[in-house]
């Protein structure tokens, strides 16, 4: 499977990353062959936060026995340095490790959040401590939040060598500055961080509770999935044709292999087929940003 270098990290990471909420579904064993079906196919970047249920633990026991071979993303929600300390070293029992590759600030939202995890006390104090104590090795950031905040982040955060962000084609049709996450991959990639892509495979926003109660949904997602190989294949290559590192598997156990096969199978859209496939989705709805009317 293709790999691209983790911006200017020396991790080269697969062109796809494991998303381990996945696992907070299965049972161990199940979640034991997840981990070995990643592995077979050559996937060796991880992604996996203490929000995603028991994922952890379910995690644990074959990162343990394949650590080598696993580049392992965790987050955490905490903004504070007492916070994010606390919940770095129970991700660290919790996964049974001494070191945790990638560390990220998970979530970012609003602009007061920004203050507090870059200011005195913060988060990013905490990391910044951890990475010096060799507990993690670089430093990184998630959000589906407004891409102008994600740009103030990377130039308030010197040391930032990750981003995770939404892209796919339904928010690539949008024209307004909200679903701008284009700009953010032009930034990221002048400013060496490496790419993590997420809701690559969205469809859209679930219908109205009314609709569909949560329960009767299909997928463990929290947007409604593209889910047919072909239309997994699509998605796949369109968003990897993007000069992002690597694109992470949807949340859904059921989902996960189709994805898998897709990055195997990864073939570069031209220009054409991209635009085609942006005009045909140009009047779908975006699942993201999911805080716009906040």
């Amino acid at each position: 499977m293709e790999a691209r270098k983790l911006g200017d990290t020396d991790q080269e990471s697969t062109v796809v990353t494991f998303g381990a909420i996945a696992l907070n579904w299965l049972e161990q064993e199940g979640a034991n062959q997840m981990v070995e079906h990643a592995l077979d196919h050559g996937v060796n970047h991880f992604d996996v936060a203490p929000q995603y249920g028991d994922a952890e633990l379910k995690l644990g026991p074959k990162l343990r026995q394949h650590r080598e071979e696993i580049f392992l993303g965790c987050k955490t929600q905490k903004r504070e340095y007492d916070g994010a300390r606390d919940k770095l070293e129970r991700s660290l029992d919790r996964l049974g490790i001494d070191t945790i590759d990638l560390y990220q600030v998970h979530g970012l939202e609003y602009e007061e959040e920004l203050d507090t995890i870059t200011g005195e006390g913060g988060a990013l104090e905490a990391f910044r401590e951890a990475k010096a104590e060799g507990l993690i090795d670089h430093i990184g950031l998630t959000s589906h939040g407004d891409p102008d905040l994600i740009m103030e982040a990377i130039d308030r955060i010197d040391d930032l060598e990750t981003l995770m962000f939404p892209l796919n084609p339904v928010v690539m049709a949008k024209t307004d500055a909200e679903y701008d996450y284009e700009a953010v991959l032009e930034r990221a990639n002048e400013a060496g961080i490496g790419t993590l892509i997420i809701k690559a495979f969205a469809r859209g926003p679930w219908p109205s509770e009314a609709e569909l109660p949560v329960e009767d949904r299909p997928y463990a997602n929290w947007y409604e999935p593209v889910d047919t190989p072909e239309e997994m294949r699509e998605r796949f290559n369109f968003v990897a044709s993007q000069d992002v590192t690597s694109v992470v598997t949807p949340g859904d156990p059921k989902l996960v292999s189709m994805a898998f096969d897709a990055a195997s199978r990864y073939e570069p859209m031209d220009e054409a087929a991209q635009r085609s496939l942006i005009e045909e989705l140009r009047h779908e709805d975006s699942p993201v940003p999911e805080q716009l009317h906040h």
